[in-house]
């Protein structure tokens, strides 16, 4: 009987290679539950990008379940030959930075719109000293909603992006930048401005309608706008500012500081 063949494809993109990090993670930490911590997502996730390997791979590297991790008689062939490649494009990438005296090319970067005015948004100056160090580097930017970005990040787009964390994506390197203050607010021409604190019960405010964003929230401001009535929705925070502007509409954006 014949055996059917399965090839690898002839580009190996960046997703493959986060793919192949995740693989190599698990397989050093022992499972999936060890490579956890380590890879800073969560299980479900790291299952995920393992399937998307093996599917990529055209064969299974690892049993995983009540006996336990181990790999398959691919798999650690797939990890030997994982090791040399990480291990060769780290060596290429020292060999070629030792080349420069300066950093040069480009660098592409998502940012979820409305961050410029946080004080404590740091990206500004870690770009101003990026251009100092690195004058010959070329920055792109673009403003777009939190999933887009992730995508872009994941795909390769964009080098590194900036977004609300709302749950581990499989494949993402997560690093905090600071932390956020959200608030409920409403135009000058809306019926509950001026009305004092000690007054607006959740009653008389849920009374109004609201504007939400149509990309993804944390749970807690979903549990929030779960018992408005929205009338209206926006593709950024911008959009949140305008219509609040209208004195039509309440809704939530960050307290600026």
């Amino acid at each position: 009987m014949a055996t059917k063949k399965m090839h690898f494809s002839s580009q190996v993109s960046d997703f493959d290679r986060r793919l192949l990090r995740v693989f190599k993670t698990v397989v050093e930490s022992g499972g999936f539950t060890a490579a956890e911590v380590e890879l800073n997502v969560t299980r479900s996730a790291i299952s995920a990008s393992m399937a998307d390997l093996e599917k990529r791979m055209g064969f299974r590297l690892c049993h995983r379940g009540r006996t336990g991790f181990s790999l398959t008689d691919a798999g650690h062939q797939v990890h030997e030959h994982t090791l040399g490649l990480l291990g060769s494009l780290d060596s290429f990438r020292r060999q070629v930075n030792a080349i420069h005296s300066s950093l040069k090319g480009e660098l592409s970067i998502g940012i979820t719109d409305n961050l410029i005015t946080m004080r404590r948004m740091r990206i500004v100056h870690s770009l101003q000293r990026l251009k100092q160090q690195a004058p010959e580097v070329t920055i792109n930017i673009r403003m777009l909603p939190p999933n887009e970005i992730e995508k872009g990040v994941l795909n390769g787009q964009f080098h590194i992006g900036m977004v609300p964390r709302l749950r581990p994506a499989p494949g993402l390197d997560h690093f905090p930048m600071y932390e956020e203050e959200s608030g409920l607010y409403c135009g000058e021409q809306h019926p509950l401005f001026g009305i004092p604190d000690s007054e607006l019960t959740a009653d008389r405010v849920l009374k109004h309608d609201a504007v939400a964003p149509a990309y993804a929230q944390p749970k807690d401001i979903q549990r929030i706008y779960q018992r408005h009535k929205i009338d209206a929705t926006v593709s950024d925070r911008e959009g949140v500012a305008f219509l609040l502007m209208t004195g039509c509409f309440i809704g939530i954006l960050g307290k600026q500081g």
